[in-house]
């Protein structure tokens, strides 16, 4: 992909204010000749990841990049791990843009997928504030750039901005809800019900918009799908390849696009 110079004026080292800038280019009809394509793209990626941040709700946007820049900024390369089960969790981390994969390691030795972070989530608050151990492994599912605080900062920025911790409880309520919601799951439906749920959950967090439907915009292994959903990769190349039959997904080389959501969703309902 060919990039574009940036403009000289109005573009400076920090994305918080080049969203700005963007979205002033945009007003006017000329983002797509000034701005790169890759530029743009983290621009937008960012920009949305904050407008969807549970973690800074109903906190001024001017203080976004005051907040940000109190924290470490740290990137991740697709496979590198962020922090390891059982390290003193030093900092909890902000992803501003990419995916994290959380996972824990049984007793026995498997692997199991926890869950995504995905654009504007918060991970490790927690652990940090107990001053506990980290309970999973972070990896990036995609390269990732995160900000990363300690305690003592967080603390300090809740003392200023009492509204962050109002939204990292509802983080927290949020996160036991979804881990009830899978325990349920994993007690009382079919296996081919808990991987339907767990594709669509996948979607709406990820999902892409394409000619063919709905593209998991990050690469998903069935390997991965069957430690997310607790059952064996022989199963979830079963249900696949069925769907595969009937319309509702296509299957790739760690690519999945739901092609047909509202007949998954009824399947995950009905069984």
């Amino acid at each position: 992909m060919k990039r574009t110079s940036l403009p000289k004026k109005g573009y400076n080292g920090n994305i918080y204010y080049n969203i700005k800038v963007l979205q002033n280019y945009r007003s006017k009809g000329r983002a797509c000749k000034i701005f790169g394509g890759i530029f743009l793209e983290t621009i937008s990626v960012i920009a949305n990841s904050l407008s969807l941040s549970n973690f800074l709700h109903d906190v001024a946007e001017k203080f976004h990049t005051y907040i940000f820049d109190r924290g470490d900024r740290i990137h991740v390369k697709m496979g590198e791990t962020l922090f390891c089960e059982g390290d003193p969790a030093q900092r909890c981390y902000f992803v501003l843009k990419g995916r994290l994969r959380l996972t824990k390691l049984h007793e026995q030795g498997k692997t199991v997928v926890v869950r995504y972070i995905n654009p504007g989530e918060l991970t490790a608050a927690i652990a940090v504030f107990k001053e506990k151990n980290y309970p999973v492994t972070a990896q990036a599912a995609t390269a990732a750039e995160t900000i990363g605080w300690n305690k003592q900062t967080m603390v300090d920025l809740m003392a200023e901005f009492p509204q962050l911790a109002i939204n990292m409880l509802r983080v927290a309520v949020d996160r036991l809800d979804d881990l009830q919601a899978r325990y349920l799951e994993l007690c009382a439906e079919q296996v081919e019900q808990r991987i339907a749920r767990a594709l669509l959950r996948i979607m709406r967090q990820s999902g892409l918009k394409t000619e063919d439907g709905i593209l998991i915009d990050f690469r998903l292994s069935r390997q991965e799908l069957a430690e997310y959903t607790g059952t064996t990769l022989y199963t979830v190349s079963r249900a696949l390849s069925a769907w595969e039959k009937k319309g509702w997904v296509i299957s790739g080389r760690e690519r999945i696009t739901v092609s047909d959501p509202h007949a998954l969703v009824l399947f995950a309902e009905n069984g």
